[in-house]
Protein backbone atom coordinates (compact mmCIF):
# COMPACT_ATOMS: atom_id res chain seq x y z
CA UNK A 1 0.00 0.00 0.00
CA UNK A 2 1.14 3.38 -0.77
CA UNK A 3 1.17 5.84 1.76
CA UNK A 4 -1.27 9.08 1.55
CA UNK A 5 -0.39 11.91 3.42
CA UNK A 6 -3.92 13.45 3.11
CA UNK A 7 -4.51 10.89 5.70
CA UNK A 8 -1.64 10.82 7.81
CA UNK A 9 0.60 8.23 9.49
CA UNK A 10 -1.59 6.69 11.59
CA UNK A 11 -4.73 6.57 9.43
CA UNK A 12 -3.77 4.78 5.66
CA UNK A 13 -6.57 1.97 5.79
CA UNK A 14 -10.04 1.92 6.56
CA UNK A 15 -9.97 -0.52 9.80
CA UNK A 16 -7.20 2.75 10.81
CA UNK A 17 -9.55 5.30 10.16
CA UNK A 18 -12.56 3.74 11.90
CA UNK A 19 -10.42 3.83 14.67
CA UNK A 20 -9.62 7.21 14.86
CA UNK A 21 -13.19 7.94 14.21
CA UNK A 22 -13.90 6.16 17.31
CA UNK A 23 -11.54 7.84 19.72
CA UNK A 24 -12.57 11.31 18.44
CA UNK A 25 -16.01 10.35 18.85
CA UNK A 26 -15.39 9.24 22.35
CA UNK A 27 -13.04 12.64 23.13
CA UNK A 28 -15.69 14.61 21.83
CA UNK A 29 -18.80 15.00 23.46
CA UNK A 30 -21.93 14.79 20.69
CA UNK A 31 -19.76 13.83 17.78
CA UNK A 32 -21.60 10.28 18.00
CA UNK A 33 -24.89 10.45 19.73
CA UNK A 34 -25.85 14.07 17.53
CA UNK A 35 -24.78 13.18 14.39
CA UNK A 36 -27.21 14.14 11.54
CA UNK A 37 -27.59 11.76 8.76
CA UNK A 38 -25.45 13.54 6.71
CA UNK A 39 -22.43 13.52 9.09
CA UNK A 40 -23.12 10.00 9.42
CA UNK A 41 -22.42 9.69 5.84
CA UNK A 42 -19.54 11.76 5.58
CA UNK A 43 -18.06 9.60 8.18
CA UNK A 44 -18.79 6.57 6.18
CA UNK A 45 -16.86 8.42 3.40
CA UNK A 46 -14.30 9.21 5.28
CA UNK A 47 -13.24 5.70 6.67
CA UNK A 48 -14.04 4.01 2.46
CA UNK A 49 -11.05 7.14 2.08
CA UNK A 50 -12.94 9.01 0.03
CA UNK A 51 -12.74 12.37 2.45
CA UNK A 52 -9.94 13.56 4.73
CA UNK A 53 -10.87 14.31 8.01
CA UNK A 54 -10.38 18.29 7.18
CA UNK A 55 -12.81 17.51 4.45
CA UNK A 56 -15.17 16.33 6.83
CA UNK A 57 -15.09 19.26 8.74
CA UNK A 58 -14.73 21.81 5.94
CA UNK A 59 -18.59 20.04 4.70
CA UNK A 60 -20.01 19.76 8.17
CA UNK A 61 -18.80 23.72 9.09
CA UNK A 62 -19.91 24.95 5.77
CA UNK A 63 -23.63 23.14 6.59
CA UNK A 64 -24.08 25.54 9.72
Amino acid sequence: MEYNPKFGPVAQTPSQRRLVLRRLQDAIPGLRTKATLYARRLYVRYVAGELSWTEVRQALDAQR
